[in-house]
This record gives C-alpha cells, sequence and structure tokens, in this order.
C-alpha cells in the first residue's frame, strides 16, 4: 500500500525560511505502529527520495500521542527567495506519496 493510501493527512509546510517539515498522520494505531516498527522511514528514504544528502535531514520523530511522524530537512533555497519554487512547502509531501509501505 502507499503511504498516500495509508496516512489519513499527509502534508508538508515551512518550518521557518530554511526547513521544510512533512507530517503523517494515521487514524489507527495499528498501521502508524506497522510503519514506525518497519524502519522504512529513515533517514536513507527520505534522503533517496528528495534527493538530499542524510545530513540535511534534522529530524525525524514520531509521536505515538499523535499516531503520526514529523520529517524535517534543510530547504535548497530559502523560502520565497529567487529559485525557490514552493513558497510556502506545501507541495513538499509529494515525494513521500508513492512510498510502499506494508501494513
Amino acid at each position: 500500500m502507499k503511504l498516500y493510501d495509508a496516512a489519513a493527512v499527509l502534508r508538508s509546510k515551512n518550518s521557518g525560511p530554511f526547513e521544510i517539515t512533512v507530517d503523517a498522520l494515521f487514524d489507527h494505531f495499528d498501521t502508524y505502529n506497522k510503519i514506525k516498527q518497519s524502519g522504512i522511514i529513515n533517514k536513507d528514504t527520505v534522503s533517496r527520495l528528495y534527493n538530499i544528502e542524510p545530513d540535511h535531514i534534522t529530524h525525524i520523530v514520531f509521536f505515538d500521542q499523535a499516531l503520526g511522524f514529523k520529517i524535517t530537512f534543510a530547504r535548497s533555497v530559502s523560502s520565497g527567495s529567487f529559485l525557490d519554487r514552493d513558497v510556502y512547502g506545501a507541495q513538499q509531501h509529494a515525494p513521500l506519496m508513492d512510498l510502499e509501505v506494508e501494513i
């Protein structure tokens, strides 16, 4: 199953002008826990999907209380600057959408 279909919410936004945060929230603990326990959400996966260096990923955090995870990474250009194509960072969840997850 694709992450987009497993998650109730999959979104991205600016985390200040120099970082992007991607959130995934789930409706069911079992779905969330299987994805968390699988280990598929890691720096190697995010690095590959976003074509960024692993050291540009500042946080990958799972929140059991919210049934979700958050990924934060450095933007290639700051928000609103020349060459920025997504001022609000609202379209940056797309690379994770097609990630195959087993639930």
